[in-house]
């Protein structure tokens, strides 16, 4: 649904300042005023260039810009959205889960859930968890969402024989995290590994972007505190909802000698 822009502003042609920039303050004010709420979707453009009387060409520079500021996101197909509020924050280098994140950040996490079934371990997930080819892996795929908005989607695999309980349980709302403390187990490490892909056909269907645009991949194997895999991740990011913020120490004997 979307709403029409409420300022008393105006964009003034005789103004020093380009219209486009004219056109991004009246907006960035409606949204830190909280008229333009996170998730909410702008007019479509035509009204929008009626209610600015300004050209499409310079909305749409306005509008990019307000999406590299991390205010807006692009939806292919459907328009512009509010984007959600510290959607475009760090994400931390700390061990917890989306749910775990979102309420931190103030926000709602929920999911889409696109798959919730066992199948057997192939010969490559049967050596990342060391486990017999065959072995039934309970699988979890889902669209993660930040205030309604699509951050990620999330491919899990968990040994079956760890989560009997899994499949009657509703992914859309249930914690993962949550879900494993219920059955005893304890995450405590992530190997984790970030690379950047485009999106296939697939990804940009259920993140709301375009083909080709950047994803963050990252590739998580959780284990316990004896090393145990509990379970393996597939997270594809959308490249301007993510980011991870990370640290690097230098120890005393790699410091170069005075």
């Amino acid at each position: 649904m979307s709403t029409a822009l409420e300022t008393t502003g105006t964009i003034r042609p005789d103004y020093p300042e380009p219209l486009w920039i004219q056109a991004v303050n009246l907006i960035t004010g409606e949204i830190t005023s909280g008229v333009l709420k996170p998730g909410m979707r702008l007019p479509p453009e035509r009204e929008l260039c009626l209610q600015l009387n300004i050209s499409r060409v310079t909305l749409r520079k306005a509008l990019n810009k307000l999406v590299e500021d991390g205010l807006l996101n692009a939806s292919h197909g459907r328009g512009w959205y509010v984007a959600a509020a510290g959607a475009s924050k760090e994400w931390p280098n700390s061990l917890e889960s989306f749910s775990e994140t979102a309420a931190r950040m103030g926000l709602k996490a929920s999911s889409r859930v696109l798959k919730a079934a066992t199948a057997a371990a192939t010969i490559d997930e049967a050596e990342e968890f060391s486990i017999a080819p065959g072995t039934r892996l309970f699988s979890l795929d889902r669209v993660r969402l930040l205030n309604d908005v699509p951050i990620a989607i999330d491919f899990t695999r968990i040994p079956a024989d760890l989560v009997p309980g899994f499949a009657d349980v509703d992914f859309a709302t249930a914690s993962l995290y949550d879900e494993l403390g219920h059955a005893g187990l304890a995450p405590v490490r992530a190997d984790s590994t970030i690379e950047a892909r485009e999106a296939d056909a697939y990804a940009a269907k259920h993140l709301d972007i375009e083909v080709g645009k950047p994803l963050l991949v990252m590739h998580q194997l959780v284990v316990d505190a004896a090393e145990k895999p509990l379970f393996a991740s597939k997270i594809q990011y959308s490249g301007d909802r993510y980011r991870l913020r990370t640290h690097f120490s230098r120890n005393a004997f790699g410091r170069a000698p005075r």
